[in-house]
């Protein structure tokens, strides 16, 4: 098929990726024209390839590297950079001028704006205080917080000071957040005392009340005014009002501490599949790195960029975004629906603030095409040039709606990879066109491969998302985690030495990529990773149900949860106790884990040694066969899965 977008030839020069190659082609006496050289060249000489990364984003140290890469027989054991001294925090303060770093736009707010200037001004008060209240080098900073410019400043003030900086959005229930803060004991938590969503204000400091009992390692708890301008928080222990914790003082310089590169920097979270969720350690150096290589090089962004991606501080793309401030770019934060009060909201703040860059998910995509909005025709969208999409594969038919609805001229790139390497296996470029359902390319540097079924490298055909050799942004390590079994098992259990992602994919013949979608049980609506064990820790405390499985359906181009209860003794599961369960769920986790459906069954399949078997009741669903019932204790209880008329 001939592809939905070119570049320009004006556009394909003045991209920051065709200075890159220039400089390659220079250094390295070589001729690279195309982006499939240049990606070839990556994987091939990584060492050399992530030098000159270094070069072109400008990385600040304080102590140059020694060797850029010490590679190792098990791809957990390479070292990048080693030598380098640097602080994550500073590379993204280099700027200090009177541009705009943050605009903040709450839902059915005005618009707020801070400069470089006083961003740097801000986290070196809020800085100052951290260390005052105690906070060094390795502790941990816990954010529970919307998405606005007080949570990028106390990120960077405590990544200032080499503390650990970890975070989840606010819709999160008590023991969401206790499954997760719980592992890592925060010394210090941030939150606001409410946030806004769909038109309706949420308060937040009494789900904090209720975490405290359960998190003993808080010292200090500081409210962020939002929904109200200075809240009681007299029921909330060891809490201060963030205008009072920040400090007064003036013309503060930070003292940005100088760590090694692969000194830890962010504490994410998996989906909590089989348990508790892992917590997965991201390092300053190779975080920095990978977002400067996906920003300059695959993003093209740019100074006078205003960058945007609908995201919360639970989801790593908030990370990503915040990494934007290292090119001086603009980044937009928007907290809230992008629905509300209607499908053009987020549109509004594209032409309000001249988006240049606009990230969302392919959900987002679908629901504005199903609401009958044509962006393009109501709103000015002339500054757009590119389009991100990820959470989910993006649908054919979203594909053509952005180029007939949104724009012609955009850079359509839906991008994919994940909490666990914190950015992107495949992503877009400003250099190559856009192919109908097809990510644009594999990300520089990142050996990505198509695994079928015997372990062989396929082009062309479906087969198992793999990366076959060290990048920088893998996880150092995983908390709690001291012998890395649970790293091991997370990404190399199925191929020795081979990252194994879990994604089906298609490496097409011009280099674009295809995703198919999750290939374990994890659960993915709206691009969302969901664990099932934090739904069953849920469902299953209720005294009504004996036993649960939930998987996820393809359905209308997203995924939606299934959730399939076996009743107690003498319970019905009428409308009154499903409405409980959802209720509980979402208490308990977030919106996004309530079942779509929730319907009975007699038993629930298991493994000899008691396991759920979610992958075997989707194939079932989807009508593929089972071929493990060997190892199954009740076979025969997948035969109920078949043809479920609600499901059809």
């Amino acid at each position: 098929m001939p592809p939905l977008w070119k570049p320009s030839q004006e556009r394909i020069d003045n991209a920051n990726i065709t200075r890159f190659i220039k400089i390659v082609n220079d250094k390295y006496k070589l001729d690279i024209k195309q982006y499939s050289e240049l990606y070839q060249w990556s994987v091939t000489n990584r060492a050399d390839f992530w030098a000159e990364v270094w070069e072109f984003g400008g990385v600040i140290a304080s102590k140059p590297w020694e060797k850029v890469l010490e590679d190792s027989p098990s791809m957990i054991g390479a070292k990048w950079f080693l030598g380098a001294r640097l602080n994550f925090a500073e590379n993204l303060l280099r700027f200090r001028d009177n541009e705009i770093a943050i605009i903040f736009r709450g839902e059915g707010l005005p618009s707020t704006r801070i400069t470089y200037a006083e961003l740097y001004d801000n986290v070196a008060r809020m800085a100052k205080s951290l260390r005052d209240a105690g906070v060094k080098t390795g502790d941990r900073v816990a954010g529970y917080v919307p998405n606005m410019t007080e949570t990028i400043i106390a990120m960077l003030a405590a990544t200032s000071i080499g503390a650990i900086w970890s975070s989840c959005s606010p819709d999160f229930g008590i023991k969401g957040v206790l499954d997760r803060f719980g592992q890592i004991e925060p010394k210090i938590l941030f939150t606001a005392n409410g946030y806004y969503y769909n038109g309706k204000a949420h308060d937040s400091l009494e789900r904090i009340s209720g975490i405290l009992k359960e998190l003993p390692s808080i010292e200090k708890v500081v409210v962020i005014p939002y929904t109200e301008e200075r809240a009681d928080i007299s029921k909330v222990p060891n809490s201060v009002h963030y205008r009072d914790f920040i400090s007064p003082a003036q013309g503060l310089e930070i003292e940005f501490e100088q760590l090694p590169f692969d000194h830890p920097l962010y504490i994410m979270y998996s989906s909590g599949t089989t348990g508790l969720p892992k917590c997965m350690v991201h390092g300053a150096g190779g975080t920095l790195m990978q977002h400067l290589k996906e920003h300059l090089l695959h993003v093209d962004l740019k100074r006078e960029d205003n960058i945007y991606y609908f995201t919360t501080c639970g989801w790593m793309m908030w990370n990503w975004l915040a990494s934007a401030l290292a090119v001086g770019a603009t980044v937009l934060l928007y907290d809230g629906s992008p629905f509300y009060p209607d499908s053009g909201a987020i549109f509004q703040l594209a032409e309000d603030e001249k988006m240049t860059i606009f990230g969302t998910s392919a959900r987002y995509i679908a629901g504005v095409e199903k609401s009958g909005l044509k962006p393009g025709e109501k709103f000015d969208l002339s500054n757009l040039k590119t389009m991100c999409s990820t959470g989910s594969p993006l649908s054919e038919e979203s594909f053509q709606f952005v180029y007939r609805d949104v724009k012609q001229d955009i850079d359509l790139a839906s991008i994919s990879g994940g909490t666990d390497i914190i950015s992107c296996f495949a992503l877009g470029c400003p250099i190559l066109p856009v192919y109908e359902g097809e990510l644009q390319c594999r990300g520089l540097g990142m050996k990505v491969e198509a695994y079928d079924f015997r372990g062989n490298s396929v082009i062309g055909q479906q087969g198992e998302l793999v990366c076959s050799a060290s990048f920088p942004c893998m996880p150092i390590y995983f908390w709690n985690d001291p012998d890395f079994s649970k790293y091991k098992k997370a990404y190399f259990d199925v191929y020795p030495n081979v990252w194994h992602h879990g994604d089906f994919i298609e490496i097409t013949e011009h280099g674009g990529v295809k995703i198919f979608g999750r290939s374990d049980a994890t659960l993915n609506p709206s691009g969302v990773r969901i664990g099932t064990a934090e739904i069953y820790r849920v469902v299953e405390a209720i005294e009504e149900i004996s036993d649960s499985i939930v998987v996820g359906q393809n359905w209308e181009n997203d995924v939606r949860v299934i959730l399939f209860v076996k009743t107690a003794a003498n319970a019905v599961l009428d409308d009154n106790l499903k409405n409980k369960i959802k209720k509980l769920i979402r208490e308990n986790t977030t919106p996004r884990h309530v079942p779509a459906l929730i319907l009975p069954v007699s038993d629930i399949p298991c493994t000899l040694n008691g396991k759920k078997v979610e992958l075997a009741v989707r194939n079932v669903l989807e009508g593929k066969p089972v071929t493990n019932k060997d190892a199954l204790a009740n076979p025969e209880a997948l035969d109920q899965f078949a043809n479920i008329p609600e499901l059809s």
